[in-house]
This record gives C-alpha cells, structure tokens and sequence, in this order.
C-alpha cells in the first residue's frame, strides 16, 4: 500500500501518513509534484491519461503529476515519477521547484512544479501500465486549444502561458531588476 507523509500548514511534517486513497483531515496536507518538460522547439511533452483512471480518464495532461511517497522529499518524489511513468531518468536531487501551487486542485496540500529542457526521443518513452496511454510534443497553441474543446485538463489558460514563460527563466522580475541591482545600487549610493 502506497503511503503519504502528512504535512502541517507550515509544511513541516506531522509524523503521520495516510495510504494513496485517503483524504487529508482538516488542516492537514499531502505534497504532489508535477512536470512540464519542454524540448527545444519549446514544446511540451504532454500525456494522455489511461482511459482506467480513476480522475480524468481519457484527458490530456502535461508532462506528468503524482503524489509524493512517505519518506520522500519533492525531488526524490519526480525523480521516482519520473522513472515510473515514462521509464526515463533524470536526477532532481540538486533541482528546487520553479513554483509551489497550494491547494492546487489535484491534493489538499503542496504541489510543486518542476519545469526542464531536455530533448527526449518519443520511442525512448516507456510508459507505466494504467498511467499513460500516449505521449506527444505539443505547443502552448495546441494546448490551449486543447483545453478550450475540453481535450486537456482543465487548467487556467493563463497558468498555462505562465509555465511556458517560465520555461527558459525563473522567478518573477526581469533581468537587471531583481536583488543584485538593488546590492549595485546600494554600493553606487555610498560613493
């Protein structure tokens, strides 16, 4: 049986699990990670949900998302994803995610978002029996055209542009705009 740590509001662990299947009780959370991984052309790798799913059969989703296991920490939880639903590795041990979604619809909890570059092979793809059934690059166009006739997930059209923004860059301010210009700033100011 599948277990989940428990989180606090806080995201500190409350030394307690429940199995896959189990709701959260009231303030209590679980931790979820989620993958969008983008080729050069700047497509993303999107799945097509098994048809036996329990949540959203049939639908088309991004790269993957699952549920992070008792003893595991975000990294080591896509890292197994990963391996498990497409049969690839990458390693996320020294990887932060680009964003924490709380409450994100999929889990009462945290769910972190991991955003990569890496040109893979379609035929290199294995995927997890009762998991996935396809596997295809896609635009943000395609996507959002997707999600409009009801193809996709349902996501915000606009988390969707925001995660193909964030593709080639992290956080929220512009280059030249963050803390280093302040610390430049600062230093010009005493002289």
């Amino acid at each position: 049986m599948e277990l989940k740590d428990v989180y606090d509001i806080n995201r500190q662990k409350k030394n307690k699990t429940i199995s896959k299947s189990e709701p959260c009780a009231e303030n209590e959370y679980v931790l979820a990670v989620h993958l969008c991984l983008f080729n050069s052309k700047g497509q993303m790798l999107i799945q097509q949900r098994a048809a036996s799913k329990k949540h959203w059969p049939n639908l088309w989703d991004v790269s993957l998302s699952g549920g992070v296991q008792a003893g595991e920490d975000s990294q080591a939880g896509i890292t197994r994803e990963v391996k498990e639903e497409f049969g690839i590795d990458i390693d996320f041990s020294k990887e932060r995610a680009y964003l924490t979604i709380n409450n994100g619809g999929f889990h009462q909890g945290f769910n972190d978002w991991y955003i990569v570059q890496k040109d893979i092979d379609l035929n290199d793809i294995h995927f997890q029996d009762g998991e996935v059934q396809k596997v295809k690059w896609a635009s943000k166009e395609e996507i959002l055209k997707m999600i409009e006739n009801g193809q996709f997930l349902q996501y915000y059209p606009s988390f969707i542009e925001t995660i193909f923004d964030m593709r080639q860059r992290r956080g929220t301010l512009q280059p030249g705009f963050g803390f280093e210009s302040q610390y430049k700033q600062g230093e010009n100011r005493g002289k």
